[in-house]
């Protein structure tokens, strides 16, 4: 790890760990980072009612959710009609945050010079983190930028809670087609599954492991969050490593033979890359509602 202006620098092919070691120190950095998510940072905060949205998003997960497997379209529909009336005020954002566009919604107090202003990292806030489910929330400032990387073996739900978010996403074409090439690392096809902004307000987002666009980047059009719901999280000793990759026209590497079926500019070849070495995230603390664990 890394840091530049106070900012973590993420090696690890995996957007949600800072550590080079083993799994028990992924795991001693996740229960340090999500330990924040038990106090809000603002004692002027006073919750709707006693159980806010939050929690019962919280406590539809905890109670349903298995690392084993994968959730029913019921327990799918249930959790996003939860997210679904979640909102920027939910989960601690105040009206002038929605404003700032530095990407530091949810951050510590930082004093930013006229450089940090226009190079703000994106901002990453645990909420909680299980051997079930991963809760976060990832606050970008205009035109930064996530890069493609998937999801193996995981189901994402993503609700934008403010602002405009692209999404580009592919699905691994099936049975395989890898290709390897003199110019590149060996390169697999993908078929686009989702090209489109997502506005806030707006249904919550899922992706599958094998569909609905397993493979995503996100660019942020406008200052935005995302809340994100992965099950289960991240975990490489259970094939669960997150992978970035490069993406080629599929005129890169066109033959004979593709097993493609509809417009070419649909498909891209992927190539696995290390972490970039631009993507830099920071520690946010949550200021929602607590939420009971």
């Amino acid at each position: 790890m890394s840091s530049s202006r106070g900012y973590f620098h993420l090696h690890l092919p995996n957007p949600f760990t800072t550590f080079k070691n083993n799994n028990n120190n992924n795991k001693m950095f996740f229960q340090r980072l999500f330990s924040m998510a038990n106090f809000t940072s603002s004692s002027s905060y006073s919750p709707k009612s006693s159980s806010s949205s939050i929690q019962t998003v919280y406590d539809t997960c905890k109670n349903n959710l298995t690392p084993s497997v994968a959730p029913s379209t019921k327990l799918i529909h249930d959790i996003t009609s939860k997210l679904d009336t979640i909102g920027p005020a939910d989960v601690g954002l105040k009206e002038e945050q929605l404003k700032d566009d530095r990407g530091h919604g949810f951050s510590m107090p930082n004093i930013l010079n006229r450089v940090d202003r226009w190079a703000q990292p994106i901002t990453y806030v645990g909420l909680n983190e299980s051997e079930s489910f991963t809760m976060c929330m990832f606050c970008f400032p205009t035109s930064s930028v996530i890069p493609l990387h998937d999801h193996p073996k995981m189901t994402v739900l993503s609700k934008v809670l403010y602002g405009s978010l692209h999404v580009k996403a592919y699905d691994w074409v099936e049975p395989p087609c890898i290709k390897d090439s003199n110019d590149v690392a060996r390169v697999r096809l993908a078929k686009l599954a989702v090209d489109k902004v997502l506005s806030a307000p707006c249904p919550t987002s899922v992706l599958y492991p094998e569909t609905g666009g397993n493979i995503h980047c996100f660019t942020a059009v406008t200052s935005c969050a995302v809340l994100d719901i992965l099950t289960p999280p991240y975990e490489e000793s259970a094939g669960r490593r997150c992978t970035y990759y490069r993406d080629y026209p599929y005129s890169s590497f066109r033959s004979e033979g593709d097993p493609i079926d509809g417009k070419e500019d649909e498909y891209v070849w992927l190539e696995e890359i290390q972490t970039p070495d631009d993507l830099y995230m920071r520690q946010g603390m949550y200021a929602g509602p607590p939420i009971q664990i």
